[in-house]
């Protein structure tokens, strides 16, 4: 019955509708509550932004966000300007959206970026095709100010870099994604949210009898985190990597399946990093493996591994045999 009160959208995110009984968190009690309107599973950037603007659009609201860990940063801090995704999708819309909103909230909170630019380079003849794919791509999604350049002139952008060609992303940036994390958990907090960490919610359970009672103090929804437990009428599930295992807890569909993907970093020494002004892609077909930014030198690769990030790390949530039969792991198996 549980499975009737979840709804699905787009992405790493999944809902589910109804609420929780008591919970603490062993690194914050202090006016704990313990009956929520919302809680947001997921204390990740994504988790964060929405659970602030929950409370920002609707004051009177409860609402909590719940975090297995302390913190979140794993991530490579680019400001993508929505030039890869299929035109249409709802990829290169909340891209290209999201961009402007970004840099809107960096400046209203004055947080720290770069507006450093990206070129995407081709070095060989055979890359032009996908190059003008690119470049055909981002102008249908409106990435703003895109343009092709000659290999003459990619060194006024990055005057160590060589090519035949470039697509030059101006509003591609770089930011650290962790102060933008802590600054959406601030906002959540001013507004009368509350965060709570060291929370890993293992299971669901719905009181069918309250979640059919009109009662505006009902709380239908349990989650659990080991003996501890949240209450609350409705929950919204950012976990990531764990959506898909969540979703099964919830009761819903186990489809689609989380692909690992790791990104390994390289980090420039300080005295190489005039080397690099701002960001610098080839143009791999597919998923983007590689990228080099004025700091770091990274690619992605498939990984085993959910939870780990050392490279011969091995997870418990995440088995080999599951993954190497997984249909969405298979095509970029390479």
């Amino acid at each position: 019955m549980l499975y009737k009160y979840f709804l699905r959208f787009h992405g790493n995110v999944k809902c589910v509708w109804s609420g929780v009984r008591q919970a603490t968190s062993s690194s914050k009690t202090d006016g704990f509550k313990d009956k929520f309107d919302i809680v947001v599973v997921g204390g990740g950037i994504v988790g964060c932004a929405t659970a602030r603007e929950v409370a920002e659009r609707y004051p009177k609201l409860k609402v909590a966000v719940v975090e297995k860990e302390d913190q979140s940063s794993r991530n490579s801090g680019v400001i993508h300007a929505g030039i890869y995704y299929a035109p249409g999708s709802l990829k290169a819309k909340l891209c290209v959206r999201g961009l402007h909103l970004v840099y809107e909230y960096l400046d209203k909170k004055r947080l720290p970026y770069k507006k450093c630019g990206k070129l995407i380079v081709a070095v060989e003849e055979s890359e032009l095709p996908r190059l003008q794919l690119l470049y055909e791509r981002g102008k249908q999604n409106g990435t703003p100010d895109i343009q092709i350049i000659h290999g003459s002139d990619i060194p006024t952008y990055e005057p160590y870099c060589k090519g035949l060609k470039a697509i030059w992303s101006p509003h591609t940036g770089i930011v650290d994604w962790a102060i933008v994390t802590k600054q959406l958990s601030k906002d959540l907090i001013e507004s009368g949210g509350q965060v709570v960490t060291n929370f890993c919610v293992d299971k669901f359970e719905l009181n069918e009898q309250l979640a059919f009672a009109k009662s505006s103090s009902a709380f239908p929804l349990s989650l659990f985190s080991h003996d501890r437990e949240i209450r609350c009428k409705h929950a919204i599930i950012c976990a990531g990597l764990y959506s898909d295992r969540l979703a099964v807890l919830s009761g819903c569909s186990a489809e689609p399946k989380i692909v690992p993907i790791r990104g390994e970093y390289l980090k420039l020494k300080p005295e190489k990093q005039y080397l690099v002004r701002g960001n610098i892609y080839p143009t791999n077909s597919g998923f983007e493996p590689f990228e080099i930014t004025n700091r770091s030198i990274s690619r992605h690769i498939q990984h085993f591994n959910l939870l780990g990030y050392l490279p011969f790390d091995v997870s418990a949530y995440c088995d080999p045999f599951e993954n190497s039969t997984n249909s969405e792991f298979r095509p970029v198996q390479v």
